[in-house]
């Protein structure tokens, strides 16, 4: 069948979170733009992130105009809190928690992606673009400052189409990262992740609970259901975030060279098998049920892409690359790849020149990428299940986060997410502070293992925090957690020897075909 030819002048590939606010915000600062988006699912599924964070929050709210559909049809995030367990915890109570009293005064979301991503696909359609589903993108023909071209089948039949601009929003899929063989794996943090949706599982908040762990209870104000709480072991941590309707998100991420999922029957046995390690766990899912339709599993989740823009086409989301689902910042690469994106293909529209936009883009982005990586996760699986250890992480990465980039974004407004994280004017020496005490609290982790005393603190410990502000305060939390971290050193960096530690054993191959390609994805 001959194929037919048709021409935009923005092509979008992925319909979700990144693709449908990129085509929102195009059609935001240019009405009249033709802008067809290209999305292969008839309806939305899972993502492995549910959760906003500060900067996220801020692009779904204000920058896109959704905080009405997030408070109809999501829940209201009350901050992070942390679950870390030895051989002494025996039940939830044992076990040592680090969180807020109090609930916290920025706006957060637990967030069902798959509502979220169909309500701004539909956005997108009622703004003017032309969306079409159930398509199978088959590749992209690249021609640096003219049309691009996109073939893709649909119904069957092939189909061509042509546009100046063409954003890949394809997801883990990344069609063009592939294509170009642009895409390179973060072998330095080779982590997978498992997870699924569950049903019964019991409330953190339950008249139930507080009556079986009454002195538990009663030391926090605030709800912990609503949290996006967090279980910890060595070389692993565990996602629980609540759904609008009663569901319950539940994964599981490792690091690979750490410990790996216990044997089973299938995926959903084996994450069950390890969530029930933790006596957290233990008791919140005791009636619940996995739904195994629902189960998913990805190994070596970060990569990113050397090149994010050329004089015709930027990647946004997770076709540009994947951290870590630590702290959430999947949602806020979505918001600084998709404002960045769409400034460069504003300017291109004004009359600048591309060429070097993209350069410039692709320079900043890449560098952003491994600069969060060094600063926030490089090694990080050593010690986020010791509680002390981790406390004092904690504090320092989410009050440097608040310093650096947050204020930034309160302060600027929907321009300051044009800017991928830690490559503002004097960065460098901020990332630098945060991959130093990581890499420094990672090698005193190490020392513990060897001596027998990680997670000693474990149980019957609470460490609560004020939660973060952008007032006067918070250079005085962020001095107070660098004290933290300095007192920690004098007690015991003695025993770990100074600068980067040895190294941990070589990850194990993931199984072929588990990182898939474009077309098994897409």
């Amino acid at each position: 069948m001959e194929a037919v030819r048709q021409r935009w002048d923005v092509i979008v590939i992925g319909g979700a979170l990144a693709g449908a606010s990129a085509a929102c915000l195009l059609l935001r600062s240019d009405p009249q733009r033709r802008i067809l988006i290209l999305e292969r699912s008839l309806r939305h599924g899972r993502k492995v992130g549910e959760s906003t964070v500060e900067v996220s929050a801020y692009f779904l709210g204000r920058v896109l105009g959704l905080t009405d559909h997030l408070l109809e049809k999501h829940l209201p995030k009350q901050g992070l809190r942390y679950w870390a367990m030895n051989a002494e915890t025996s039940e939830l109570a044992d076990c040592s928690e680090i969180g807020p009293r109090y609930h916290v005064p920025l706006p957060g979301f637990q967030v069902d992606r798959a509502v979220l991503d169909e309500h701004l696909l539909a956005q997108a359609a009622a703004a003017g673009a032309e969306v079409r589903r159930g398509v199978k993108v088959r590749g992209v023909q690249l021609a640096s400052g003219a049309d691009q071209t996109v073939e893709w089948e649909e119904n069957g039949a092939p189909q061509t189409g042509a546009a100046r601009w063409v954003v890949d929003a394809s997801g883990p899929a990344a069609v063009l990262g592939r294509q170009e063989r642009w895409l390179r794996q973060n072998r330095e943090h080779p982590i997978a992740a498992c997870w699924s949706r569950w049903t019964g599982v019991k409330s953190w908040d339950e008249r139930a609970r507080g009556e079986l762990h009454p002195q538990w209870a009663g030391r926090v104000p605030a709800g912990r259901n609503s949290a996006t709480n967090h279980l910890t072991g060595y070389g692993w941590w565990a996602w629980w975030i609540p759904l609008k309707g009663g569901d319950v998100s539940i994964g599981v991420v490792y690091d690979q060279r750490l410990c790996e999922l216990p044997p089973g029957p299938s995926p959903g046995a084996r994450l069950r098998a390890l969530l029930l390690t933790h006596p957290a766990a233990r008791e919140l899912l005791a009636e619940a049920r996995l739904r195994d339709e629902d189960v998913h599993y990805r190994a070596n989740l970060p990569y990113v892409c050397e090149r994010l823009a050329t004089d015709g086409a930027v990647l946004v989301g997770d076709a540009a690359g994947f951290l870590d689902p630590l702290y959430s910042p999947g949602m806020d690469w979505i918001a600084i790849t998709v404002c960045g994106a769409v400034s460069l293909i504003d300017a291109a529209a004004r009359g600048e020149d591309p060429a070097p936009l993209a350069a410039r883009h692709n320079e900043a982005f890449v560098r952003g990428y491994w600069r969060w990586f060094r600063a926030l996760y490089r090694d990080k699986y050593l010690y986020l299940g010791d509680h002390e250890l981790m406390r004092v992480g904690f504090r320092l990465d989410v009050g440097l986060y608040y310093l650096g980039t947050v204020r930034q974004v309160f302060r600027r407004g929907a321009a300051a997410l044009q800017i991928p994280a830690f490559t503002r004017p004097f960065a460098g020496p901020p990332a630098a502070l945060m991959a130093l005490y990581n890499r420094r609290l990672a090698a005193i982790a190490r020392a513990r293992r060897r001596r027998g005393a990680w997670g000693r603190r474990n149980a019957g410990r609470f460490a609560p925090f004020s939660s973060f502000t952008l007032g006067r305060g918070l250079g005085l939390q962020v001095a107070a957690a660098l004290l933290a971290w300095l007192a920690l050193e004098l007690r015991e960096g003695w025993r770990a020897a100074p600068g980067r530690p040895g190294p941990i054993p070589e990850a194990r191959p993931a199984a072929a075909g588990v990182f898939g390609t474009a077309e098994s994805i897409l």
